[in-house]
């Protein structure tokens, strides 16, 4: 997850007719007309529903632009919302999308096992669920679970993060939420490679919950209890420049950042020798497979892929970050 993470968003009011008042007025993109349905020339739904966290962060923005553009390709209207990571809110907004008829839904989910009750309530109402970014702890509910391979990811990481780090020196790590499968995975991965090397030690570990001011605010206090450290390796983007503002802001030019999504703000900084390195998830291509196959199943009423897919991600530094476009690294 990816980037600056501030959530400026209101809380909706409960219920299905306020959420569909607010997206008429604009506080979510909905492309789609005001009735209850849309409908093809055939009588089915030509609605798909996109839901993801705040687009406040830029990757949750690339996957909401990916998958909305996807699927007018393909001839269907959008609505777009965003749950903000709260799960009473997207319970709302997937209640939105059954009393739309939607066709299918694409979803960024708020929680690995928040978020099982309001996709069997979308099962249930015959409306399939393409996940993308973040797993559930449950299979067989959604028709597709399609993630970064985030322990691959992570692995690149560790691995770039150890190198620049001359393979020695103590070590911070800064974790994401801990309700997201994405942040253990990650951190397991990390600590694949990095535990093989004995000369690196970490000295602290904490979560900043994906988000860009706790991770500066817990870097602050890393920083004055670890003085020596050299490196720290974070979970997301966001975290990542937290720390590295941080680290600027101590006057420290000899800490070593590395970070996970390939947002443009880390690669812009990566191009400036700030940020060291960082692990890119397409988040597009994944948002425009969710979207293929949604439409794949919408014509044959069958699952064209397995539940559980994986995309494997790359590793963007000094070397490759000027071809970096969109979360997406050209010729890669």
């Amino acid at each position: 997850m990816k980037t600056p993470s501030v959530l400026r968003r209101f809380v909706l009011p409960v219920g299905t007719a306020a959420l569909l008042a607010l997206s008429a007025c604009g506080s979510d993109k909905a492309d789609s007309p005001s009735s209850a349905s849309s409908t093809g020339a055939g009588g089915g739904s030509k609605l798909i529903v996109i839901i993801t966290p705040s687009p406040d962060n830029v990757f949750f923005k690339a996957e909401q632009d990916a998958a909305a553009a996807q699927a007018k390709k393909l001839g269907y209207e959008t609505l777009v919302l965003s749950h903000d990571d709260d799960p009473t809110k997207q319970s709302q907004e997937i209640d939105t999308a059954i009393s739309r008829k939607a066709a299918a839904i694409i979803l960024d989910n708020a929680g690995a096992d928040s978020s099982v009750t309001a996709i069997q309530r979308a099962k249930d109402a015959k409306i399939p669920t393409f996940l993308i970014d973040r797993e559930i702890n449950k299979t067989g509910v959604a028709v597709a679970q399609i993630v970064a391979n985030n322990a691959q990811g992570a692995g690149l990481g560790g691995q770039e993060f150890a190198k620049v780090m001359g393979n020695k020196g103590n070590y911070a790590e800064l974790t994401g939420k801990a309700t997201d499968t994405n942040a253990g995975v990650r951190s397991q991965g990390f600590h694949g490679v990095l535990d093989q090397y004995p000369d690196m030690k970490m000295v602290a570990q904490q979560s900043a919950n994906w988000d860009q001011a706790e991770a500066l605010s817990k870097t602050q206090t890393i920083l004055q209890a670890h003085p020596d450290i050299k490196g720290i390796i974070a979970g997301n983007d966001t975290m990542a420049l937290g720390a590295y503002a941080a680290i600027q802001a101590a006057g420290r030019k000899d800490i070593v950042v590395v970070g996970f999504d390939g947002s443009p703000d880390v690669v812009a900084s990566i191009l400036k020798d700030g940020i060291k390195a960082t692990v890119l998830q397409p988040a597009s291509k994944i948002s425009q497979m969710a979207v293929d196959q949604a439409d794949a199943y919408i014509k044959n009423g069958k699952a064209s892929e397995p539940e559980k897919q994986s995309v494997d991600c790359v590793l963007v530094n000094a070397d490759n970050a000027k071809q970096v476009n969109a979360f997406a690294v050209e010729g890669s």
